[in-house]
Order: C-alpha cells, then structure tokens, then sequence
C-alpha cells in the first residue's frame, strides 16, 4: 500500500493519511526501496505471477519515483512471468505523463475510484470528482497501452437515492470499463475519526441500502456485465467472468480474482501478506513501519499461523463465496458444532440458503448476504472483525 493522498475523502476507511508537503512521500519511496530488499533477500522465491499498487493513492508518486520503485522491484523479483500488473488511481491526480510512465513500467490494469457521480453525493463524502473527469482519465490510459479498466462503485453513501445510483451507474458504464467492483459503506466513526464530519441522518438505512446495491446490480446487468461473486461485476468475456463460469474463482485482499496463489507477499505499512503457513501483516503506523525497515528489519507486526482447521474452513469458505455452492460433505459436515448447524437451519428458514442432500447453495435473490452464511463457519467471528464492516 502507499499510504498516502492529497486530501482524505470522509468515507475512507483505509489506513491513509493526506500528505501537503513532499518530504513524507520521499521518505515513503526510500523506505520502500528498501523493504523490497529485505523481503527479496528472505524469500526462497523470487518469480512474480502479479503486482498490485494499493492505496492510499499510487499515483501521488511522480512518474520518476514510481520507476525507481518498479526498478527496485526488478532488481529483486523476477518480474518476467508477470501476467496481472495492477494499480489503484484517483482520477482527480491522473496526468498523460503519469498514464505513460505506468504503461512503460508493465502496468495493465487500472482500477479507477469513481464511488458516486451525483455532486450532492460527492459533496457529503468530501470526494468532488466530475463525470468528465473520471471519463478524461480512462482516456489517458487506454491511450497509453492500459486497456484493462476497472471502476468501484459505492452505496451506503450520504444522500443516494435509487434513481441517483441508477444514474450513476449507467454513466459509468458508458465508459465501458471490463470490470466494476460495486462497495457498501461502512460507517464506523469510532474507528475511523474522518467519517465523523458525514452528516448521518442522511446516511441509507438497512433496508435502502439493500434496495441501492439491487439498483447497481440492475442496471450494471441492463448494460450487459455479469455478477461476479457478490460484489464484482465484468464483462462477460473478461477472464475474471470466464474463470467463474469454470468455477475457478478465487479471492484475496484485492478481491475477486480469476486464479488462486498461494502466496501473496504484502509491502508497506500495513500490508498483509498470505504465506502457506499463515498471515503477516505489516506495521499499520508508517513511522514503526519505517523505522523497522531503515533499522535492517522485516516490518513484521502480528501473524496467525493456521492449523488444518482453519484450512478446511477457509477452503469451505472460499467455495462459498466465489461459487455460492458448496458439498457440506466434502467439507466434513458431521464435525460442525451443533450452534453451527443451528445456525444454517434459521438461514434455511429465512430463505438465505437451501439444504439438499448435504449441498448448501445460497440463491440468487440472496447473493448479497452471502457473507453472512459464510460467517456461520468463520472461527473468529466474534473477535472484533465484524465492527469493521457490513455485509449489506
């Protein structure tokens, strides 16, 4: 991740902070160079399959530090195998030569934050951001070379209506993006402090929020994508649709995907890296980030070996949510505890799943809960994760 942005939007829950002066970026570049060293040197594989640029916001990088990152990156990874390199933009910071400079470094998918286009919407989440400036910017990269474009959508958000998401989303499919990756707000001012200044009596409630997210899904559907999962939308020919039809779908911290890896390795503050063995995650605080890496160290903050358990419920899971059916037999039914299986009957009984000869499948009509189903077999439920998120 690159942690920061020139202004904080009010909705953002990411670990981010608004930079007005030069030198935090600078020092961010020098202790990154460093970190992919480090992390080079401990790796017992270097070959790289994909690269994803998280934010923050990448493209505060000037075009001269990004090379130098991607340099560093080469130096230390084998980069020739890489099929998917990634990169998450502002359109409101995008320029031609920065669009250039990501073509020329392998980047071949952008995804864009676009979030809502209504400027009552964008006025309460402090994001102003005009269609035609999202549409300049898909441009610009396709232009360049970047033709795989994603774009994220938002419901949840102040003031939305169906009919303003409705608007919304068509306009942002008239730029024909391949893929949009459709978010649901979460409000959690006691965790992030920012999303205090949103006005919450004009926050959506439960049910609205659900009505807005069918909105999106309609309409992105009228315009010819397909749902993927339960918040990816795609071309029907895109791969990511293609390895759902063939029930190859995977997902990890940047979402949907269409191949699994067994490892992902995280950089900067925060990252999370996916090991065979467990989880790391990196220091969230940039300034113990930085100083465990300019001290020689790995920016190590906590980790969770898994046991076989947690294997076999996360593959349950996974199945879960990328394919919405799942063989409870093949997963070892008869060892869940009996809240468990409780908790599957009222889910049956509230029409969220179906039961049939040990196969649990989630309907159609109840995809955008299906991470409530797969809570049901989450261990960790309970430990504070769910104050973070919504599922709807």
């Amino acid at each position: 991740p690159q942690p920061y942005c020139a202004q904080m939007c009010c909705y953002c829950g990411c670990h981010a902070f608004a930079a007005k002066r030069d030198e935090p970026l600078a020092d961010y570049v020098v202790a990154m160079m460093r970190e992919i060293e480090a992390v080079a040197t401990a790796s017992s594989a270097r070959q790289v399959r994909e690269i994803h640029w998280g934010g923050g916001t990448p493209n505060m990088l000037s075009p001269e530090r990004f090379e130098a990152l991607v340099s560093s990156l080469r130096s230390g990874f084998d980069l020739s195998g890489v099929e998917r390199h990634a990169i998450e933009l502002d359109p409101r910071l995008l320029t031609r030569e920065q669009a250039t400079t990501f073509a020329r470094c392998g980047v071949n998918r952008a995804s864009l934050g676009v979030q809502d286009l209504d400027p009552k919407v964008q006025a309460g989440i402090g994001r102003e951001q005009p269609f035609e400036m999202v549409e300049s910017a898909t441009r610009m990269l396709r232009e360049a070379g970047v033709s795989a474009l994603s774009l994220d959508l938002m419901y949840g958000l102040p003031h939305q209506t169906r009919a303003s998401v409705e608007e919304t989303a068509k306009r942002a499919a008239s730029l024909k993006p391949a893929r949009f990756s459709v978010f649901g707000y979460a409000h959690v001012p006691w965790f992030k402090t920012r999303q205090r200044l949103i006005d919450e009596a004009a926050l959506p409630g439960t049910e609205m929020r659900f009505e807005l997210a069918e909105t999106i899904r309609a309409t992105l559907e009228c315009e010819g994508y397909v749902a993927i999962g339960y918040d990816h939308y795609a071309h029907p020919e895109d791969p990511i649709a293609i390895a759902a039809r063939s029930r190859a779908l995977g997902r990890n911290f940047q979402g949907f995907v269409e191949a699994e890896c067994d490892v992902l390795i995280g950089l900067g503050p925060s990252a999370i890296s996916t090991l065979p063995q467990g989880y790391v995650q990196n220091e969230p605080e940039v300034g113990a980030w930085r100083k465990a890496v300019m001290d020689g160290r790995l920016a190590t903050k906590r980790g969770h070996a898994l046991s076989n358990e947690d294997r076999r419920r996360r593959a349950l899971i996974m199945d879960l949510l990328c394919n919405f059916t799942v063989d409870l037999t093949a997963h070892k039914y008869e060892t869940f505890s009996v809240e468990e299986i409780q908790a599957l009957r009222t889910l049956e009984r509230d029409g969220l799943v179906e039961i049939s000869a040990r196969r649990l499948t989630i309907p159609e009509a109840a995809r955008p809960f299906a991470r409530v189903v797969a809570q049901v077999f989450d261990a960790y439920v309970g430990h504070g994760q769910a104050r973070h998120s919504r599922a709807v």
